[in-house]
């Protein structure tokens, strides 16, 4: 989940899915913000409060969808950088990846942004893609 109105909407469809299927959920939110200090080895001290923040959104995000589904329990994963990686990696052990797609810059009216494009292609399970509503 990204923070996006089409990230909602795939939280949602998640949610409703591991519901059906009777099964916990891994939300994953994966963020940066990077400089070159990341590069020579060196973290930042305001990355680790940036990572403090990214795990509150990512907590704040799925707070009402936990009141919704009380029977799935969920799990939540901040990670740094690079979506496709971490998810082809949670891929390995999911029954579904659900993703957004909702594209970026010039490419957002594609049918498929580059990490669904991924998943698509790459993922060791099943992957849904949610689109945004017209």
């Amino acid at each position: 989940m990204d923070g996006s109105p089409v990230s909602d909407m795939a939280i949602a469809v998640a949610f409703t899915e591991a519901a059906e299927r009777g099964v916990g959920l891994v939300a994953v939110h994966v963020w940066t913000d990077w400089d070159s200090g990341r590069f020579a080895g060196h973290i930042n001290l305001a990355e680790t409060e940036l990572d403090k923040v990214e795990r509150a959104i990512l907590a704040e995000r799925v707070a009402g969808w936990q009141e919704k589904f009380p029977d799935v329990r969920i799990t939540r994963k901040a990670e740094v950088s690079a979506p496709a990686p971490h998810l082809l990696a949670w891929s390995k052990i999911a029954q579904l990846l659900v993703v957004g797609s909702r594209g970026r810059g010039g490419f957002a009216g594609m049918l498929l942004g580059s990490t669904a494009n991924t998943l698509v292609q790459h993922a060791s399970c099943p992957v849904m893609v949610v689109h945004p509503a017209r």
